[in-house]
């Protein structure tokens, strides 16, 4: 009789010990799900840059092997024209 409960005191206090651990100690439960929605942010982030990337990847190369592209890039961005071009600018009353 004294056996069996000691025993079960013994398991108790196990019981008890490691729902301590889980709940209060290292790497418990709420510190586990706060890294996870942070290693899910961070995989969300890092997919937007790599597809930012590929692009970016993407254009260098055309602007290294083509005219076409190099062209495109300076008409948009710079505004340049080619001689014998003539420039019209159109405004609308927004601008």
């Amino acid at each position: 009789m004294m056996t069996r409960l000691l025993t079960t005191i013994t398991l108790l206090l196990l019981i008890a010990g490691l729902q301590y651990r889980l709940r209060f100690g290292y790497a418990n439960f709420s510190e586990i799900t706060s890294l996870e929605t942070i290693i899910t942010q961070q995989e969300i982030e890092n997919s937007k840059l790599k597809l930012r990337n590929s692009g970016l990847i993407y254009e260098v190369l055309d602007l290294r092997n083509g005219s076409d592209a190099l062209e495109e890039y300076a008409r948009e961005e710079v505004g340049m024209i080619k001689k014998g071009e003539i420039f019209y600018q159109v405004l609308t009353k927004d601008d």
